[in-house]
């Protein structure tokens, strides 16, 4: 059954189940409305929330479950032989995927299935590059035996999955219809349901956090058994090689993405909190109203549109008017060009949420300030904003982690060269020097037909670790000033 039928149809279940609930309670009472122990609508909502709870939690578990299953099985039937010289098992089992998701699409174009089966591997290739399904390696019969398992599992793990969350949605609506009587405790229990449901939702974004940690420990403690560790954190050279010998050291690029972030920041963090000390000090009501706008519509605009600006405006721009005159080097692309873009985007971040926490500060304190014969300059510098800094360093960090996590504008703007150790101290501080980050280097590890077996791939989680280890540095640093400054001003 297609997934989009099986949601419908728990969504009819359990509407049906809303209406008989109400009409079995009303009927009990006897018409009488004030016979029941809660309102109608609640028997109705206790049907509609047992059908739906059982049904769409097996739906989700199920869908989670089942292509590790799937995988599991089909990547037993791989014999060695099938594995060619520079492949793996994982490679392999990509194409078995994309093979499988093709003759899918081979059927739904109308292609019969024993002309499908009957093809020879390389005219079943030949089909699936038509439909747009590229592989990584020439098809093998093994391949295709493989995908055509691969889809025929997946096929009857979906149909057992459509039995099964029908069956839990109709055992729902029976328990509950058959619950409910006009002295059952609807209201109750619907709303412990949705006290439990709230209680799930405030623990998705927890549970979330922690299966990201869990995935990057895991796949980086498999990279630090294929790569030393001592090599990834004190190396000098980052040159990453498919075909081995790779040297995978991690301080270029940290060095990149804190040099541009540092720039970026330089640019952004001055601008954004002058701004937002004007319009919220010293602008009128209609300035404000134009001018707040027009800075926030820089935070609308895609990182993309940044990176065109970085590489067909300002990097030529610099190049011309700086790198060149001033003997720094040729190539628009450098960390210059990328912090300064980066800078402009982040400052409506700096802006708008200084601007917000500067307006929150209460009144009586610019009042006392005028009233013990301060200017206005000297309360914003010494009653405003130690007031609002815990607020202005929540919005310094909020841009910090932004720009450490920008790609878009790095690769177009400073290019995806990692920093050069080795050319000497000059050329790694040089500004107008193309350098590339952490994130970007994410990406391109793991673009393509990877075998995340190998510590060229592998590596893109340890880099992802730690930049999560980075960020909550800054979190642990930001708390740690503003307590010391509430300490001071409170």
């Amino acid at each position: 059954m297609p997934t989009t039928w099986l949601i419908l149809a728990i969504a009819a279940l359990a509407a049906l189940g809303f209406v008989a609930g109400r009409a079995r309670a009303m009927t009990s009472a006897g018409g009488d409305a004030r016979r029941l122990h809660s309102l109608p609508a609640y028997y109705g909502w206790n049907v509609a929330l047992t059908v739906l709870t059982p049904a769409l939690g097996l739906f989700v578990l199920w869908m989670l479950v089942q292509p590790f299953l799937v995988d599991r099985h089909v990547t037993g039937l791989i014999p060695d032989s099938a594995i060619g010289q520079g492949s793996s098992r994982g490679l392999v089992m990509s194409d078995v995927r994309r093979v499988a998701e093709g003759l899918s699409v081979l059927e739904a174009r109308g292609a019969d299935a024993d002309d499908i089966a009957a093809m020879t591997p390389e005219a079943l290739q030949d089909e699936m590059a038509a439909v747009g399904v590229a592989l990584g390696t020439p098809m093998t019969p093994a391949v295709k035996a493989a995908a055509e398992a691969y889809r025929a599992e997946t096929d009857g793990w979906r149909t057992w999955m459509g039995v099964a969350v029908l069956a839990a949605a109709l055992g729902g609506l029976a328990l509950s219809w058959r619950m409910t009587d006009k002295d059952f405790r609807a209201r109750n229990t619907v709303e412990r349901g949705i006290l439990f449901m709230l209680l799930g939702a405030a623990l998705v974004a927890i549970l979330t956090t922690l299966g990201i940690v869990l995935s990057m420990l895991f796949e980086t403690a498999n990279f630090f058994e294929a790569y030393p560790w001592q090599k990834f954190f004190l190396g000098t050279n980052w040159a990453p090689d498919f075909r081995g010998n790779s040297e995978l050291a991690i301080l270029p690029l940290l060095w990149g993405t804190l040099y541009i972030s540092l720039i970026a920041l330089l640019v952004a963090v001055p601008i954004g909190l002058f701004a937002a000390i004007y319009l919220s000090e010293y602008a009128t009501k209609r300035v404000r109203t134009l001018a707040k706008p027009a800075i926030e519509i820089l935070a609308g605009i895609p990182t993309i549109v940044y990176g065109l600006f970085a590489l067909i405006t300002v990097g030529p721009m610099l190049r011309d008017w700086l790198a060149q005159p001033l003997g720094f080097g040729n190539s628009s692309s450098s960390v210059m060009t990328a912090g300064l873009v980066m800078g402009i985007m982040l400052i409506p971040f700096v802006s708008s949420l200084s601007d917000d926490i500067i307006n929150a500060v209460p009144q009586s304190l610019r009042d006392g300030s005028y009233g013990l014969g301060a200017t206005q300059s000297e309360t914003i510098k010494q009653v405003i904003v130690p007031a609002a800094l815990p607020g202005i360093v929540g919005a310094i960090l909020l841009a910090a982690s932004r720009a450490i996590g920008e790609t878009m504008i790095v690769v177009l703007g400073a290019g995806a060269a990692a920093a050069q150790f080795n050319q000497g101290l000059g050329e790694v501080v040089n500004p107008f020097q193309a350098m590339t980050t952490i994130t970007v280097k994410i990406v391109s590890q793991l673009t393509g037909d990877t075998d995340f077996s190998s510590p060229e791939t592998l590596v893109a989680f340890a880099l992802g670790l730690t930049l999560f280890v980075i960020t909550l540095g800054l979190n642990v640093l930001a708390l740690w000033i503003v307590r010391r400054y509430r300490e001071q001003y409170e």
